[in-house]
């Protein structure tokens, strides 16, 4: 940022004073943007751990902050020993503190759930999304093509093939959304401290990054006289260890997916029903995602608008539907595929339905209850981030991927596998009565085949 005036500061918890330039904050001050203070990092997760009630806008924020650490941790590398690397000028970094300030705009309200884990819509991060919010009817559209800079960080954001994309340096990508990146750097800082989770995350980390001349890619160089920085290494993989912990404890946490699943029913209720559709969505906060949901099946019939109803008000009191099944990919790895392709894959919404009445109308033959079902059936890969990140290992030509040098760091392949088996494939229903749960679980099982339930309904349901 030398020479770039700084134009003001904002006081973060986190990482304390943050510096903002005129440009960032005319895009900050944008509607799209201030959206996203009501739109929670963790989407539903405060419901398990109540500290959690940060948002994007924070962490948007944050990321300016640590892709700034990033590039003066490149320049200073590249002031040491020029010899093979490359430093980020002015503008490109002003186009790398763009990117990532602005790169959850396409956020929607518990989108992770709607897209990942429901496949209700496009995911955040494709060009649609992307062209959508940049349009230049929306105020963060006039402003970037103001600035001059639509092209270059909308070519940031999106995936290579993307259709108008330019070429731009691997590096500027890789600062934002790689394996180590801005990205991942803030947002598990920042998880830890607002869940209260003991997993600190090393800032030196951001101190070991270079950019190849060669290959234009950013690299952690773990090379020193020759011999592995045992010590680097090791950062590297405790910052991957505590986002699998992050995974396991909250991000796919029980209680938050039984939370996310009742807000994709009533989502994909109103959908199916044609009274909602996704640009709906865009301009939502989590609280005005729950009265627009209201509002749209109030447009059906009765039936819609009582069971969306119904989903909504459960959300808002924590009344969560029960666990009745857990088939996780640990022990049903040979069927995985079959539920993903029968339950997630096109088609699968409408599959899903028909299973959850089969069970619901046996359930109700078998003990007289009447029971609303749902048959939750996340994407296999889930959010799994793969050890992508470059990195020069002693006596290598040239920087690769940590990933090819799985073999001599286990923890690589230990981590790759944990991250597999957190996939868990849910029955959930609407009563804490054990006998009826039972009884979904029974009729269950038997709809699912060769699936392997490893829950045990206690005797009072939790």
């Amino acid at each position: 940022m030398a020479g770039r005036k700084r134009y003001s500061v904002v006081r973060d918890p986190v990482h304390g004073d943050i510096y903002l330039t005129h440009e960032e904050l005319r895009l900050l001050d944008t509607p799209e943007m201030q959206r996203l203070r009501g739109v929670r990092q963790l989407g539903s997760a405060h419901l398990v751990f109540p500290g959690a009630m940060h948002t994007r806008f924070e962490h948007s924020i944050g990321t300016v902050h640590v892709a700034q650490r990033l590039i003066d941790s490149v320049n200073l590398s590249f002031e040491l020993d020029p010899a093979g690397t490359l430093a980020v000028g002015e503008e490109e970094a002003r186009v790398i503190r763009i990117a990532g300030l602005i790169h959850d705009v396409t956020h929607v309200p518990h989108g992770h759930s709607l897209e990942d884990q429901d496949g209700l819509f496009e995911r955040h991060d494709s060009a649609y999304r992307y062209e959508r919010m940049f349009d230049p009817t929306r105020a963060l559209g006039r402003v970037l093509r103001d600035l001059g800079l639509l092209d270059e960080v909308m070519s940031v954001l999106t995936r290579p093939g993307t259709p108008g994309r330019q070429d731009v340096p691997a590096y500027w990508v890789q600062m934002i959304s790689g394996t180590i990146a801005a990205d991942i750097l803030d947002y598990l800082a920042r998880d830890a401290y607002f869940t209260g989770l003991n997993l600190p995350v090393d800032e030196r980390v951001a101190s070991y990054f270079k950019v190849d001349r060669s290959s234009g890619n950013l690299y952690i160089d773990l090379a020193k006289r020759d011999l592995l920085r045992e010590d680097i290494l090791s950062e590297i993989v405790r910052l991957l260890d505590a986002r699998y912990v992050f995974s396991e404890r909250v991000y796919y946490h029980h209680a938050k997916v039984a939370a996310g699943a009742l807000l994709a029913r009533a989502v994909e209720l109103c959908v199916r029903a044609g009274v909602l559709v996704e640009e709906d969505l865009y301009d939502c906060t989590d609280d005005s995602l729950l009265e627009t949901l209201v509002r749209s099946a109030q447009r059906g019939d009765d039936a819609l608008c009582t069971r969306v109803t119904d989903l909504v008000q459960r959300y808002r009191e924590r009344r969560l539907y029960k666990r009745a099944c857990v088939f996780p990919r640990y022990e049903n790895s040979e069927v995985q595929d079959a539920l993903v392709e029968r339950f997630f894959a096109s088609g699968g919404a409408a599959r899903r339905v028909e299973a959850e009445e089969r069970i619901a109308e046996l359930v109700r033959f078998a003990t007289g209850s009447e029971v609303d079902v749902i048959i939750y059936c996340p994407a296999k890969r889930m959010q799994l981030k793969e050890a992508r990140i470059h990195v020069l290992w002693p006596g290598s030509p040239g920087v690769e991927p940590l990933a090819a040098y799985a073999e001599r760091v286990p923890r690589l392949a230990d981590l790759s596998r944990a991250y597999r088996d957190l996939w868990k494939f849910y029955v959930l229903a609407d009563t804490s009565d054990p006998v009826v749960l039972r009884k979904v679980q029974e009729v269950a099982i038997a709809e699912l085949g060769d699936a392997k339930n490893l829950y045990s309904i206690p005797d009072r349901g939790r």
